[in-house]
């Protein structure tokens, strides 16, 4: 399985200089392209070919006064970045077509030369030194800060530079499965705003809320931003000091989904989950909260950790009534508002409005993974309800 590893970076002075020079260049290499496109496009062409679009953008505007500084970058850097925009179109044509699942991807657009900077490297256009560093073509040797080992041998490098002024490089590299002892255990997961996890064994993680927390620091350095003349160089200091303090909400928050996400992944053998519409939540009155809990990222961690310790995972019908169906006997009740925390069954059973829609997901999830392997996912006769309207068989 392909993964990829993040390390920080921490270039000299002339090593940044002649990195934002290939961030610059990767940036008007890929608009030049994206206009190739869209003007042959207007003028009611086809699409131009990968091998043309370099051609003209990388090739050929070497050689013209207004792009002959393109020369001074790697040609490997100009040649991901045509690359990277060929599949951004493919992305965007499989996703009209059907061919690619999941969520619509627009049309690419036009890369700003704010925020996060990349450049994309292939084997030719990196190295890993003896001695711990990272070799860039017409960059350098830049230090490495290394938190861990790389388990394989890299096959592509990103490096990035992000809006708090950090520099990272992200490896693409093959890690093998390492299945973890079966223990046996499944359990059935709830996400919440209350409780950012519900077990289906009763177990409640509270949420955090690592964006409120740091709340009136943002808003303080907000306000300072807003009051700085643009385009000075105090403005640039404020918008970096801002950009920390929300890098640092982000880091704290993905630190704790990972531990959170190990945790489950190595004590049971099978996590089930209910796939959220998260992008329908973010446009109501809870957005906010929704954002800053991490949904997203938490299920995307449980899915490849799984993979990697040869556990289970599933996701059970965003439509499945968990909730409001009796984890006891099985009855669909009526709808419930979010203001209520529990409810009584008709059966008699008492249950925790979180706790109970958790062991419906763990019901479900393992229904769908049997019946995936061919065993009986009949549910079990319950029993019926004192006073429960029916018709006996002598009354025929």
């Amino acid at each position: 399985m392909q993964v990829r590893y993040r390390y920080r970076l921490n270039p000299t002075l002339g090593q940044r200089a002649a990195l934002a020079k290939a961030f610059g260049c990767a940036r008007v290499v890929f608009n030049d392209g994206l206009r190739l496109r869209e003007r042959a496009r207007l003028a009611g062409g086809g699409y131009v070919s990968n091998g043309d679009v370099q051609k003209t953008v990388v090739t050929e505007a070497k050689k013209t006064p207004e792009r002959e500084w393109l020369g001074e970058v790697s040609s490997v850097v100009l040649v991901q970045a045509v690359n990277d925009l060929h599949r951004a179109y493919r992305n965007f044509f499989d996703s009209l077509t059907g061919r690619r699942k999941g969520r619509r991807v627009g049309a690419p657009r036009f890369r700003s030369k704010r925020g996060t900077q990349s450049i994309r490297l292939t084997r030719n256009g990196f190295t890993l030194r003896g001695s711990g560093r990272l070799y860039v073509a017409k960059v350098g040797d830049i230090p490495v800060v290394w938190s861990r080992d790389l388990p394989s041998q890299p096959s592509s490098a990103t490096v990035m530079l992000d809006a708090a002024g950090r520099y990272w490089v992200s490896f693409v590299v093959e890690v093998p499965e390492a299945p973890l002892p079966d223990n046996g255990r499944e359990v059935g997961v709830d996400l919440g705003l209350t409780h950012f996890a519900i077990t289906s064994d009763g177990v409640k993680v509270d949420n955090p809320r690592w964006l409120r927390i740091k709340a009136r620091h943002l808003a303080r350095a907000q306000r300072a931003l807003c009051r700085k003349k643009k385009g000075s160089a105090n403005r640039r200091k404020a918008a970096r000091k801002t950009a920390k303090l929300h890098a640092r909400v982000a880091d704290t928050r993905r630190d704790w989904l990972h531990k959170l996400s190990t945790t489950l992944i190595r004590d049971n053998q099978a996590v089930y989950v209910e796939d959220l519409a998260v992008s329908g939540m973010a446009r109501t009155r809870l957005a906010k909260s929704v954002h800053d809990a991490g949904w997203s990222t938490f299920v995307r961690m449980l899915e490849y950790k799984a993979v990697l310790n040869g556990r289970t995972f599933g996701k059970i019908d965003r439509w499945h009534p968990s909730t409001r169906t009796c984890s006891t006997c099985g009855l669909l009740g009526d709808k419930v508002s979010l203001a209520v925390r529990s409810w009584t069954c008709q059966c008699g059973a008492a249950h925790d409005r979180d706790v109970n829609a958790a062991k419906n997901i763990l019901t479900a999830g393992r229904a769908e993974r049997l019946n995936a392997c061919g065993g009986d996912v009949r549910p079990l006769r319950a029993v019926a309800v004192a006073g429960e309207a029916g018709t006996h068989r002598s009354a025929a």
